[in-house]
């Protein structure tokens, strides 16, 4: 039996039940095994008081500290975010606040790895604890977690450190694995675990009936994601009002609605696109399948979820050469890799709504995403990693 801690920073809670709901998936999977017995550690950085009390902070401060989340035995510890210091003492804060709950927890489960599913704080946290219990750890990039936190000054070092000291690194994509090495990682120890979708869940559907339940009858574009900079919904508003008749719907909710809002003002189209705010993962699929095109302009990305939903959902995407877009669009039947522009993603949503391929054919380029191919992947690695450890030692 493989005993298996898991340390995620992005996990869902009773109060944000869609944050890290893919790191979820991948933990509830991996749980599942036969072979597996798995503990959850989901820490939670809070400012000092009487910040922790206020604004998006509140629900969090009120969290359980140790709770059943979905049958995993899950701690909420709480560790010190300073404000204003770039992350630089977060790694350092959580290390902290984990050695004597880790020490606690192994008196009564002995877990031979750690599996830190995001790469910062969580990498070299991972770290410092796998060489205080003297077991490997494995960490896990999936895209903001290098692209910014690998890059900005107070914490490029910490993050590079802990990929030089894991003894298994795992990547999202071809990409990332690429962008990792050229961070001075080693490219021999990176692994490459795509991502899952629930094949049942996110498929086609009877797309004229799912538009009449939006009450949209024409072409429809769907754009998930959170209303941040980095993933470019302005670009396909602007994408949009160049498109007379067509309709788009944002799934997200962040900072720029009220940039967002404005922008969807100015240009008059507040009556072909709605910001539809934080929509339930359990209720995308039947949005992506109403969809005649799904649509998202990010700068950064390791390998969205968003991308390989929407296709198993038989709806093709239009997505920049960003991170991993090369590995899902392979073909003009998945839709297109298009410039990160206005005009060039016009063209590209134009192209397929003027010949839109078959749907069937479309979600077969999500036939080889699955969560049961991720969970033996993360299965193999890791007890790879034990084996390794143990001959080393023996």
């Amino acid at each position: 039996m493989l005993r298996v801690l898991t340390l995620s920073s992005l996990f869902p809670d009773a109060s944000r039940p869609n944050f890290g709901v893919f790191v979820e998936r991948q933990t509830l999977g991996l749980a599942a095994h036969p072979g597996v017995e798995l503990k959850l550690v989901a820490p939670l950085g809070l400012p000092p008081w009487p910040l922790s009390r206020r604004g998006h902070y509140a629900p969090l401060a009120h969290l359980p500290r140790h709770e059943d989340w979905k049958g995993l035995e899950t701690w909420r510890p709480r560790f010190l975010n300073l404000p204003g210091t770039g992350g630089r003492f977060h790694a350092a804060m959580l290390t902290r606040t984990l050695a004597p709950l880790l020490a606690h927890i192994r008196r009564d489960f002995a877990f031979e790895v750690i599996d830190a599913s995001f790469f910062f704080p969580d990498g070299p946290a991972a770290i410092a604890l796998g060489q205080r219990f003297g077991i490997p750890v494995s960490i896990k990039a999936r895209g903001a977690d290098i692209h910014h936190w690998g890059r900005v000054a107070p914490t490029a070092g910490q993050v590079i450190g802990a990929g030089q000291a894991a003894d298994g690194l795992l990547a999202v994509s071809q990409a990332m694995r690429a962008d990792m090495a050229a961070l001075g990682m080693p490219r021999e120890r990176i692994r490459v675990h795509h991502t899952g979708v629930d094949l049942a869940r996110f498929a086609p559907r009877d797309q004229a009936a799912e538009k009449a339940k939006l009450s949209i009858d024409g072409p429809l574009i769907v754009s998930v994601g959170a209303l941040i900079p980095r993933k470019g919904h302005d670009i396909v508003i602007d994408a949009v009002a160049a498109l007379p008749g067509v309709q788009l719907r944002i799934a997200g909710e962040g900072p720029e609605r009220p940039r967002l809002a404005a922008q969807i003002a100015r240009l008059g189209l507040g009556d072909r696109v709605k910001l539809l705010g934080g929509v339930a993962h359990a209720e995308l699929p039947p949005l992506l399948a109403a969809a005649d095109v799904m649509a998202l302009a990010s700068s950064s990305e390791g390998l969205a979820n968003a991308w390989v939903e929407a296709l198993a959902s038989g709806t093709p995407i239009v997505i920049p050469d960003a991170g991993g877009a090369a590995e899902v669009v392979t073909s003009p039947t998945a839709g297109r890799i298009a410039a990160r522009s206005a005009p060039a993603f016009a063209a590209a949503i134009g192209e397929l709504l003027a010949a839109s391929p078959p749907r069937d054919a479309v979600r077969a380029a999500a036939a080889g995403f699955t969560w049961e191919a991720n969970t033996a992947a993360l299965y193999d690695h890791l007890t790879g990693l034990v084996a390794a450890r143990a001959q080393s030692s023996g």
